[in-house]
C-alpha cells in the first residue's frame, strides 16, 4: 500500500527522541512501546480500530483539520488545506501548524516527499461525508467507461485524449478549477443552476434533492440531464439510487468566500482570581463530606441489601431509603453506589446488592484511603451516575448494567483537561462555563440531551468529590489526571482527616462526631442510637427505642454503658446512664415463645412424662409451666403423634371447644347433566323430546332462507382462562414469547394484531416502571411488538415478554 509505505518512511526520517515521542502517546494494547520494527508500527495505525482510540482525545481543532483534510481527498497539499479553512493570515497558520504537530504526534496525519499532506486511510473513514462532501470526482468515475468520459468532455468543449486514464485526468483537471466550474454553472439553464445551488448548499446529513431510477430517460427533475452529461452531477453505476455530486463541484459552488469550520483557541470563560489554599479548603470540605456520607450509604448496604428490580438495578424507592437511612442526597448515593460496585466493593446476589469481602476491608481503612478508592473508580466510570432521568422524565434504575459509554468517559476526562489548562491561580467564575471548555478539549464526549447546560452532571459529580473547587481543578485531581498514584494518596491524607475515634456525648441524649466515625465507632453508635446527620460533622441521638433495639441485639446493660464510656470524650452524662438502666429494667419483662400448638390439662404429672418422652423428642416439645406444653410441630402432626404412643388427647378449636371429628361421606358438587334420548326418565327427559320434536318441525329450506338473511358476525375472541389449541398461528406465536400473559389475553392480542384493531396493555419498562398504554397500528416483530403508543404519541418499539396484562383498546 502507498499510505503504509509513506508512513513508515516518514517514521524512518524521525529522529529517536521524536520516534519516542510518537510511542509515547499510545499507551495502549494496540500500539506497544517497543514495536518489532517500524513497517509493523505502520502496520497497526492502519487499523481502524487505532484511530478510533485516538479521536475521542482529540480536541476540537485537531478534529477539524482532519475532517478538512479528508475532504480534500489526502494526499492534499498544505496549501490547500488552508485555504479551505480560512487559515491565510499569520496567526492562523502558526495555529494550523501547532494542529498538524499534533496530529504528527499521534501518527494520524504526516508530509511526504512530494511536499503533500497524507493521512492514515482508517482516519479518512471516520466521516460518511466530511464537511458535507461527497467523495471526489476521480473516484466516483472510477468505474466509468472511456466512452462516458468522452461525452462529457465533448460537452465541456474539451478535447478528448485517446485513453482512459488520460481522459479522467483532463476531467479532473478541469473540475479542479472552481473558477471555471462557477463560469459553467452561471451559463446552465435556469433548472439545472438551481438544482445544482440546492445540492451543494444541502446540509451534511440530509438526503439528495432527487433520485434517479434510470438513465438515459426521462428527467426526474428539470436540469438534471444537463449537469450529468457534463459530470457536474454523477449517477450510481446501477442506474439507481441517489445522485452524486464530487467534492470539486461542491466546493466550487460553495463560492471562495465558503471556509471550512477551523476554531484554534480556546473558548474564552469568565475568570477570577483564587489561591491554591482557597482551593484546597474547599476541596477538603467536599472530599471529606463524600466521605462520610459514602462510609454511611455503604453502611447502610451492609445493614439491609438493597433489593433488585425484576428488570435489573436498584430502584427509586430503595435509593430513597437507602438515602433517608444515611441521610445523605440522591445524588452522592447515585455516586456512591455506582462507584463501590466498580471498585468491588458491591456484588449482585440474587435478587439484591450486597456488600463484598472487599468492603469489609475497605470499611477498616481511614478516610482518605476509602476516598481514594472511590476516586479512582470514578475516573474510569462507563456512565454518568448522578443522570437520574432519562429522555421521558422516567427515573433511572442504579446499577442497571447498561453498555459502556465511552463518550461519558472522555467528558469526565475532559473536565480535568479543561481545568488542568486554565491559568495559574485563576478559575472560572460560572462552572457551568467549564461546559464549554469540555466541547472544547472533548468535543466527541457525551452530554446528555435533557441537561439545562452542557455536561453539568460530570460538572457536579466534579464538585463532589472535591475534585474541581473554587472553579479549579485540585490538587485531588491534578494527580488523578496525571495517573500519579502515590502522589493522589500524599493529597487524600492531606486534605482530609483521619477517622474519629471518639464522640461528644451531651445531657440532651446526643453524640456529635467531627469529621468522619471510625468503622467501629459508627457501629456502636448505629446500633444504639439513630443517626440524624451525615456529612462533616455526624449526629446520633439516643431513645428508648435505639436502646431497646441494642439490648434486642443481644448486648447488656453494664456492656453496653462500659462501651460508650470508652468512646466518650469525657464522662458519661446521668441522662443517658438513667435511660439504658430504664429501658434494661423493663426488657424481657414479658417474653415471647414460638409454637405450632399448646398442650395444656389438670395433671402436672402427665405432661412432665410427656415432655420427658424420647419417642415424641421429634415433636419439639417443651414445658412453660406445670400444666402447660408447647410443641414446633403443628396440631395434627402432634395429635397423631401422641396416639400413636397410646394416649388419648383431644384437639379443640380457636374459641377452646373440643373439636368434634366427625368423618362425613364426600359428594360430587358439580351438577349432573340431564339426560338425553328418548329412552331418559323424569321431567328432563320429556323436556328434551320436546325440543327434539320441535327441532324436527322446522323446514330446512326456511332454516337456509333465515342463514342468508341474517348479519355478517364477527368473531370475537374467546375468553377462557385455559391454555387450550391455539387457533391460529399469530396466537401460538404470542404466546411463545409473552410469557406472561394468560391464554385469554393471548388470544385478544393475536385478534387484535390480525384484525388491525386497537389494545390497551400493561407494560413494565426495563426501569421497572407499570405503564398502561393503547397501541394501535400492530405489527409482530418477536420478540417485540411495533406499534403507535398514544401516550407517548409516537411509533414505539415493545417486548412481548413485558407486556403483563391486556384489555381492549380505548
Amino acid at each position: 500500500m502507498k499510505s503504509r509505505s509513506t508512513l513508515a518512511a516518514w517514521l524512518r526520517s524521525l529522529g529517536a527522541s521524536r520516534l519516542a515521542h510518537v510511542l509515547g502517546t499510545r499507551q495502549d494494547a494496540a500500539f506497544p512501546p517497543q514495536p518489532g520494527s517500524v513497517g509493523e508500527l505502520a502496520d497497526r495505525l492502519q487499523r481502524p480500530g487505532s484511530v478510533a482510540l485516538v479521536l475521542p482525545r482529540l480536541a476540537l481543532p485537531h478534529l477539524q483539520v482532519a475532517e478538512a483534510l479528508a475532504a480534500l481527498g489526502a494526499p492534499a497539499s498544505h496549501a490547500a488545506l488552508a485555504e479551505l479553512l480560512g487559515a491565510a493570515d499569520p496567526g492562523s497558520a502558526r495555529d494550523l501548524e501547532a494542529v498538524l504537530e499534533t496530529l504528527a504526534d499521534h501518527a494520524l496525519v504526516w508530509p511526504d516527499g512530494a511536499g503533500k499532506l497524507r493521512m492514515v486511510a482508517a482516519l479518512r473513514q471516520a466521516w460518511s461525508a466530511p464537511l458535507g462532501l461527497d467523495a471526489p470526482l476521480g473516484e466516483l468515475l472510477a468505474g466509468a467507461t472511456s466512452e462516458e468520459l468522452r461525452v462529457m468532455l465533448r460537452a465541456l468543449d474539451v478535447k478528448p485524449p485517446g485513453t482512459k486514464p488520460q481522459r479522467l485526468a483532463a476531467l479532473v483537471e478541469h473540475h479542479s478549477d472552481p473558477e471555471r466550474i462557477a463560469s459553467l454553472v452561471a451559463k446552465a439553464p435556469a433548472a439545472a443552476r438551481d438544482l445544482l445551488e440546492r445540492q451543494a448548499g444541502a446540509a451534511p446529513g440530509e438526503p439528495p434533492p432527487f433520485i434517479m431510477s434510470g438513465y438515459p430517460g426521462p428527467d426526474p427533475e428539470p436540469g438534471a440531464r444537463w449537469a450529468l452529461e457534463r459530470g457536474l452531477l454523477i449517477q450510481d453505476r446501477h442506474r439507481h439510487g441517489p445522485v452524486r455530486m464530487p467534492a470539486e463541484v461542491m466546493l466550487a459552488l460553495r463560492g471562495p468566500g465558503w471556509h471550512a469550520p477551523f476554531h484554534p483557541l480556546v473558548p474564552s470563560v469568565e475568570l477570577v482570581s483564587v489561591t491554591p489554599t482557597e482551593v484546597d479548603r474547599e476541596a477538603s470540605a467536599a472530599a471529606t463530606a463524600f466521605a462520610a456520607h459514602a462510609a454511611s450509604v455503604l453502611s447502610a448496604c451492609s445493614a439491609t441489601a438493597p433489593t433488585r428490580l425484576k428488570s435489573g438495578g436498584i430502584g427509586a424507592r430503595e435509593l430513597a431509603r437507602i438515602g433517608k437511612v444515611a441521610q445523605a442526597d440522591g445524588n452522592v448515593v447515585r455516586l456512591t453506589l455506582e462507584t463501590a460496585y466498580a471498585a468491588g466493593l458491591l456484588d449482585r446476589d440474587g435478587d439484591r446488592v450486597a456488600p463484598t469481602k472487599a468492603y469489609d476491608v475497605w470499611a477498616e481503612q481511614d478516610p482518605p484511603e476509602q476516598y481514594a478508592v472511590l476516586l479512582t473508580a470514578w475516573q474510569n466510570l462507563a456512565l454518568t451516575p448522578t443522570e437520574a432521568r432519562d429522555e421521558d422524565g422516567k427515573a433511572l434504575p442504579v446499577l442497571v448494567g447498561a453498555p459502556p459509554c465511552n463518550g461519558c468517559v472522555q467528558a469526565r476526562h475532559g473536565l480535568l483537561a479543561a481545568a488542568a489548562l486554565l491559568p495559574v491561580r485563576q478559575g472560572v467564575r460560572d462552572t457551568s462555563d467549564l461546559g464549554r471548555l469540555i466541547a472544547w478539549h472533548r468535543p466527541l464526549a457525551d452530554s446528555s440531551p435533557q441537561e439545562e447546560t452542557p455536561f453539568a452532571a460530570v460538572i457536579r459529580e466534579g464538585e463532589l468529590l472535591g475534585v474541581v473547587a473554587r472553579g479549579a481543578l485540585s490538587a485531588i485531581g491534578i494527580h488523578l489526571r496525571t495517573g500519579d498514584t502515590e502522589g493522589l494518596d500524599v493529597e487524600c491524607r492531606r486534605l482530609l482527616p483521619s477517622a474519629t475515634a471518639t464522640a461528644r456525648i451531651g445531657a440532651d441524649l446526643t453524640a456529635v462526631v467531627s469529621g468522619t466515625p471510625s468503622a467501629r465507632l459508627a457501629s456502636l453508635l448505629d446500633s444504639v442510637a439513630d443517626r440524624e446527620t451525615s456529612g462533616t460533622a455526624s449526629v446520633w441521638r439516643f431513645s428508648a427505642g435505639s436502646v431497646r433495639r441494642a439490648l434486642d441485639a443481644g448486648r447488656v446493660p453494664e456492656e453496653l454503658t462500659a462501651d460508650l464510656t470508652a468512646v466518650a470524650a469525657g464522662s458519661l452524662p446521668q441522662p443517658l446512664s438513667y435511660l439504658i438502666a430504664d429501658t434494661a429494667r423493663g426488657h424481657g419483662r414479658v417474653r415471647i415463645a414460638p409454637a405450632a400448638c399448646v398442650l395444656h390439662g389438670d395433671e402436672p404429672a402427665l405432661l412432665a412424662e410427656l415432655a420427658a418422652h424420647r419417642r415424641l423428642a421429634k415433636l419439639g416439645l417443651r414445658q412453660l409451666a406445670p400444666t402447660v406444653l408447647v410443641s414446633r410441630s403443628p396440631l395434627d402432626t402432634t395429635l397423631a403423634a401422641l396416639r400413636a404412643e397410646g394416649y388419648a388427647p383431644v384437639a379443640e378449636t380457636a374459641e377452646g371447644t373440643v373439636r368434634v371429628e366427625e368423618t362425613r361421606p364426600r359428594r360430587a358438587t358439580t351438577p349432573v347433566p340431564a339426560p338425553r334420548g328418548s329412552g331418559a326418565r323424569g321431567g328432563g327427559g320429556i323436556a328434551a323430546n320436546r325440543t327434539v320434536k320441535e327441532r324436527a318441525a322446522v323446514d330446512p329450506s326456511t332454516l337456509a332462507a333465515q342463514l342468508l338473511a341474517a348479519p355478517p358476525t364477527t368473531c370475537e375472541p374467546a375468553s377462557s382462562d385455559g391454555r387450550g389449541p391455539f387457533t391460529t398461528e399469530t396466537e401460538e406465536i404470542v404466546a411463545g414469547w409473552a410469557k406472561r400473559l394468560v391464554y385469554s389475553d393471548i388470544r385478544q392480542l393475536a385478534y387484535a394484531i390480525d384484525a388491525g384493531q386497537a389494545v390497551t396493555v400493561e407494560y413494565v419498562a426495563s426501569s421497572g416502571n407499570r405503564t398502561v398504554r393503547t397501541l394501535s397500528g400492530l405489527m409482530l416483530d418477536p420478540p417485540y411488538l411495533e406499534a403507535w403508543c398514544h401516550l407517548r404519541d409516537a411509533e414505539r418499539v415493545f417486548t412481548l415478554s413485558r407486556i403483563h396484562g391486556v384489555m381492549p383498546g380505548r
